[in-house]
């Protein structure tokens, strides 16, 4: 894949419970060159693990919940720009390197003014930390193999935004955004168009002019007029695209009606959470809020619900009986026992079994005890457990070595000792199997 350029481009800025993969894909659909996700703080996502998700085609990073903290898709792997929130310099390396490979670029925020990111000396607060800017990005971009961005907001001095733009440049940065109002300023306040020029004409990297909608930009047309006007590579938009983002459509912008049913089918086919859906819409309603259909948004409580305002009730319940079809086939699978040989001859069998302490009552129904009982019994070695951690979430996963053979739960436990109950579950299954005459066995696999 050929490295992500970021001259003469239009982009969907990073934008907090906007920038979500559905969201994404229209600005895509749209005209936009390039996509920035809604900021992820770098402590989260090292807690993660990235997950195929073979029913709706994604790569989901998941939390210890199983919960994605951030999803993609193929489509737009080549033009997504992954934004996190750092404030150090190897925890930034460690969350760039997990996701790599399922992005075209990453960027670092150093613009954002609220308090829930400065406070823990992220965002805009790094402003005042120059040092701590060039190690987070130096770091960046001498470990991963995907273009280093940030984005910046502006300084009071002059001076000093040419200064800043001196040192973010000579880390080796491949563009650098900044979004021309002051860390103080808001959106009522107008974008500072001359000192994002100023920085413009001292760069030799890109730099991608933020801070125009509403003030400048309400048409396509106006983009270009914006970037003239910074003298800027290229231009991001936040607002505009919130409210229409067929904002990035050289034709014009499409009726408010057509952009939402579009995000909605994006929504539905990746099981989009029910609670960003409706703040999605409700940004795209805008100032129709206080219409019907507004009043049905705030009343709803699912994706169904949402999208039977729109008339596309069918297209959602069409949809969702299909992922639930192939959630059911995955889980049939995953019920079924696999064997496979280990390179030292012995054979490995899996299942998936996730230990629920509050199905076994008493003591002595517990697995592992169980397991214990069965080897006193046939007078055979006790069993011997083997178990990892996995790196990120501190999960544990136990193999049980049995009478020769090997028996592992494929589900992840928070607990070790809940990990070596869930093997030992695999075993016992496994015998009764076996004295039962069962052969609901999976194949050699390897």
């Amino acid at each position: 894949m050929m490295p992500l350029s970021y001259a003469d481009k239009l982009i969907l800025a990073p934008m907090v419970r906007i920038g979500t993969l559905p969201s994404r894909l229209l600005a895509l659909d749209y005209g936009a060159d390039i996509v920035y996700c809604e900021e992820i703080i770098d402590h989260k996502l090292v807690k993660c693990r990235r997950v195929e998700n073979d029913i709706l085609d994604t790569v989901d990073f998941v939390g210890s919940d199983d919960v994605p903290v951030f999803r993609t898709c193929r489509k737009e792997r080549e033009r997504l720009v992954f934004q996190m929130g750092t404030a150090d310099p190897e925890r930034a390396l460690r969350a760039a390197k997990m996701v790599e490979n399922d992005v075209a670029g990453i960027d670092v925020n150093m613009g954002c003014p609220k308090d829930y990111s400065t406070k823990g000396g992220m965002g805009a607060a790094l402003l005042c930390h120059p040092g701590k800017i060039k190690e987070i990005l130096t770091t960046l971009v001498k470990g991963v193999s995907v273009p280093v961005t940030c984005k910046v907001r502006i300084l009071t001095k002059l001076e000093d935004n040419l200064a800043l733009a001196r040192l973010i440049e000579a880390t080796g940065v491949s563009a650098m955004a900044v979004h021309g109002r002051l860390k103080e300023e808001r959106p009522q306040h107008p974008v500072h168009c001359d000192v994002i020029r100023a920085v413009a004409n001292q760069c030799s990297i890109p730099v991608i002019a933020n801070g125009g909608s509403n003030d400048i930009i309400r048409s396509y047309q106006d983009i270009a007029s914006f970037r003239d006007r910074c003298a800027a590579s290229s231009v991001m938009i936040a607002r505009e695209a919130q409210w229409n983002m067929s904002i990035f459509r050289k034709e014009g912008l499409y009726p408010m009606e057509r952009v939402i049913k579009d995000y909605l089918k994006y929504a539905v086919d990746y099981s989009n959470p029910y609670q960003n859906t409706k703040f999605c819409v409700q940004q795209v309603l805008h100032n129709s809020m206080e219409t019907e259909q507004g009043a049905a948004l705030l009343r709803a409580k699912s994706n169904q619900e949402i999208c039977a305002i729109w008339g596309m009730e069918d297209y959602c319940r069409r949809t969702q009986e299909k992922q639930m079809e192939l959630a059911r086939a995955k889980d049939q699978d995953r019920l079924t026992i696999k064997r496979r040989k280990l390179n030292d001859g012995s054979t490995l069998h899996q299942l998936y079994a996730p230990f629920k302490r509050k199905n076994y009552e008493v003591h002595e129904q517990l697995p592992k005890f169980k397991l214990f009982n069965m080897c006193k019994r046939l007078d055979i070695p006790q069993p011997v457990y083997i178990t990892e951690e996995r790196p990120g979430d501190r999960h544990y996963q136990s193999t049980v070595v049995f009478n020769g053979a090997k028996y592992q739960s494929i589900a992840w436990e928070k607990r070790k000792r809940s990990a070596e109950h869930a093997a030992a579950s695999v075993c016992l299954q496994v015998q009764k199997n076996e004295a039962d005459g069962d052969t609901n066995i999976g194949g050699n696999t390897s």
